[in-house]
């Protein structure tokens, strides 16, 4: 039943059964792409935990991995000891094999929202079953991973965004994170309105957004190295305790800078093939917008993450990042 949500999910139908039973508790269909997995029983170590895919509908490597992992749980190979929220983002946009239909879905995840349209209300939507899983579970630790592909080759091909927020990351997830072969941490410098964010913004969840490889279309993806990262999840399912490594081994860095696409002419000064975390020294002149100007780095070399200059006006077009200490 769990990898045939999935497909229903994929496919925007509705499986004829809402609830059962699997190994270790029951599932049921909250809503159209959303499923909450209920243990009989809570391991020692459990998390109230929301695994997110799909928020952009060309990432699928995510999918298929959360896809593996049901099957095991399904087929009894895992046994359910912690409540899960699972969720599929942007279905219409992993329909069509898209990163969005009409704008970015991870921009929208607050409160506030005005923002009108179909991403809109898929944002409210999701907003709306994080709350009330968070709230169904409250003497667990809220826990999210909102799991991504990168549109670009990286430098550090597995890394994790780290949401701003007034909440302190628990210090076990760097060892997780160790362990589950994370090679970079970046941490986040101010709100970003992601779905990542919203748990860390209004729950206090340890939350981040893990980009696990490069974007490819679904049966192309190179699950491999990712088996650490699944043996993370399967831990997170069962209520145990993951495996532990050394944050040391991992580089951190923390964001300076964003740049906004201001104008309709603007432009990136560097190849559109220039991978994530590619550094460049004082004096280099990095983007040039007909509205905002043109920006140069400054006495400090500048690395940057997420270059897109083809983003919506008022969109962040690259962040820019420096190295940072690893956590105490």
């Amino acid at each position: 039943m769990l990898t045939e949500w999935l497909d229903h999910g994929l496919e925007g139908s509705r499986p004829a059964t809402q609830e059962g039973r699997i190994p270790g508790g029951r599932y049921r269909l909250l809503t159209p792409g959303v499923l909450e997995l209920l243990p009989d029983a809570t391991g020692a170590e459990a998390r109230a935990s929301v695994l997110s895919v799909g928020i952009h509908g060309n990432e699928t490597a995510p999918i298929e991995l959360l896809g593996e992992v049901l099957a095991r749980l399904e087929s009894g190979l895992l046994r359910l000891g912690a409540p899960l929220l699972v969720m599929l983002g942007n279905m219409e946009a992993i329909r069509r094999g898209e990163r969005y239909v009409d704008t970015n879905l991870n921009r929208l995840f607050r409160r506030d929202l005005e923002e009108t349209g179909d991403e809109a209300d898929r944002a409210r939507a999701l907003m709306a079953e994080v709350d009330a899983f968070y709230g169904r579970h409250p003497g667990l630790p809220p826990l999210h991973y909102d799991l991504h592909t990168a549109i670009r080759d990286s430098r550090f091909p597995r890394f994790v965004v780290e949401p701003f927020g007034e909440t302190p990351t628990p210090q076990e997830q760097w060892r997780w994170m160790a362990a589950a072969d994370i090679q970079a941490v970046l941490h986040q410098h101010r709100h970003s309105w992601t779905f990542s964010h919203y748990s860390k913004h209004y729950h206090g969840a340890a939350s981040f957004t893990l980009e696990l490889g490069r974007a490819l279309p679904f049966g192309q993806n190179d699950l491999a190295p990712l088996a650490p990262m699944g043996c993370l999840l399967e831990a997170l399912v069962e209520g145990r305790a993951p495996a532990s490594g050394e944050p040391a081994g991992m580089a951190f860095f923390r964001a300076e800078h964003e740049l906004m696409r201001r104008d309709p002419d603007f432009r990136l000064c560097f190849p559109d093939d220039t991978p994530n975390f590619t550094e460049f020294p004082p004096g280099t002149r990095l983007a040039e917008d007909a509205s905002a100007g043109a920006f140069d780095v400054g006495e400090t070399p500048l690395s940057v993450v997420f270059p897109n200059a083809d983003v919506e006006i008022g969109a962040r077009a690259a962040l820019l990042v420096v190295p940072s200490p690893p956590p105490a």
